[in-house]
């Protein structure tokens, strides 16, 4: 049996980047011509100058207010949308709201390459828990599941106990889900005296597959792994397993997505290892989104899996980029902390810390300088105060010594006291 789904999971890096930006130019040849808003968007760009990632950093992040009021200016879907995706199709509806229409062809959320790792396979029969109304969740595991060969049952969210009595019939071999799901679904079953154990492997995605839980599952005998999925984008990356079935570090880059890390705000690649907001560009033709914020704070992994694919990997879910905080009756965001970073170059990272002194809210930016330099402090304390129009001061800090966390503001205010 193959460990690999295809033979595109083990290309050489350098190979993959070379094709993924030859299909980014060919789709944006033609999308730029038949979707004048993503035109408009981008500013109009060359495509045959996008050769590599610092080509693509110079685009905008597209991010969700942008786009919610895009598709208010333009509904359903801002003009995004190509219109051969539109036809005897579907569309969604997130929370938001945000329309998403579903892909064209076989698996359009990329899913199956995220089950083939969780150790599906053609044949198996499928328990799917993930939710099939309004929004694509439980339509972005299925098409994939069904594309591999497998045979899905839409059990959907809720009825726990028709889920059990379905799954103790159908028996099931594998669960698609949220993580924390499928244990009510199997101590229901307990409790019933209904027999589940024909559950070994399962897919999760939606929530937060914590390490305890991951080892209730495993005591069980069933074998869990987890893939980040967006209803815009689809499969994002997917764990992998060794040869024990434990999860190898990190998680995998789903094939035709190019996924970057930058500093909250802003559309600035941070180093990698450097926690950031997780920016995407799919090659999906049918809704061709380029430098996509999710919002989702993450950082990228060194090296390759141990499992023998080459992709790129993420660190995984690390938490939320948004950090707009308001401060004396005044938001502060981050793009403004970068724009005082780009009018200091000898600061290397920076970290607007919001504290309480008495009754009254105060900032401190604290700044690790560029290694040879030393930042005025007064001068950027000028510059903090000109662009957020708000007094705050600044605190030299050692190089190193900032939480490598993607945090660029942190509330730190009491709120109970």
């Amino acid at each position: 049996m193959s460990s690999h789904f295809d033979d595109r999971e083990v290309r050489a890096p350098e190979a993959r980047e070379r094709d993924t930006f030859e299909s980014l130019r060919a789709m944006l040849e033609r999308s730029l011509k038949r979707l004048p808003a993503l035109g408009a968007w981008l500013g109009h760009p060359d495509p045959a100058s996008l050769t590599d990632r610092t080509a693509l950093a110079t685009l905008p992040v597209l991010r969700k207010p942008q786009l919610m009021d895009m598709q208010e200016a333009t509904p359903p879907f801002g003009g995004l949308a190509d219109p051969d995706a539109l036809r005897g199709n579907r569309v969604f509806l997130s929370p938001g709201p945000v329309w998403e229409p579903q892909g064209l062809g076989a698996d359009p959320w990329s899913a199956a390459r995220a089950l083939f790792a969780a150790g599906f396979r053609a044949g198996d029969i499928v328990h799917n828990s993930l939710a099939y109304h309004m929004t694509p969740g439980g339509f972005i595991l299925d098409e994939g599941a069904r594309a591999l060969g497998c045979l899905v049952f839409p059990a959907g969210a809720g009825n726990t106990e028709a889920q059990v009595d379905a799954g103790a019939r159908l028996k099931p071999s594998g669960y698609t889900g949220t993580p924390d799901y499928l244990k009510i679904i199997l101590e229901k079953a307990d409790e019933l005296g209904r027999d589940l154990t024909s559950i070994r492997r399962a897919l999760v995605s939606g929530g937060a597959l914590f390490p305890s839980l991951r080892q209730y599952y495993a005591d069980r005998g069933v074998s869990v792994l987890q893939c980040y999925a967006t209803a815009d984008l689809g499969v994002i990356a997917y764990e992998s397993a060794d040869a024990d079935g434990a999860p190898n570090p990190g998680m995998i880059v789903n094939e035709d997505m190019i996924v970057e890390i930058v500093r909250p705000g802003t559309g600035d690649p941070v180093p990698d290892g450097e926690v950031g907001e997780l920016v995407v560009t799919t090659l999906n033709p049918a809704y061709p989104l380029v430098r996509f914020g999710t919002g989702d704070l993450s950082a990228i992994l060194a090296g390759t899996s141990p499992c023998g694919r080459t992709g790129l990997r993420i660190q995984g879910w690390m938490g939320r980029a948004d950090q707009r905080t308001k401060v004396k009756g005044m938001f502060v965001d981050p793009k403004q902390v970068a724009e005082v970073l780009k009018a200091h170059p000898g600061i290397a990272r920076a970290r607007l810390v919001v504290a309480r002194s008495g009754d009254a809210d105060v900032m401190t930016l604290r700044i690790e300088p560029t290694p040879g330099t030393a930042p005025d402090r007064g001068a950027v304390e000028a510059t903090l105060a000109a662009i957020s129009k708000l007094r705050g001061t600044v605190e030299i800090v050692a190089t190193g010594s900032l939480p490598n966390d993607g945090k660029v503001i942190a509330d730190e205010r009491d709120y109970s006291a």
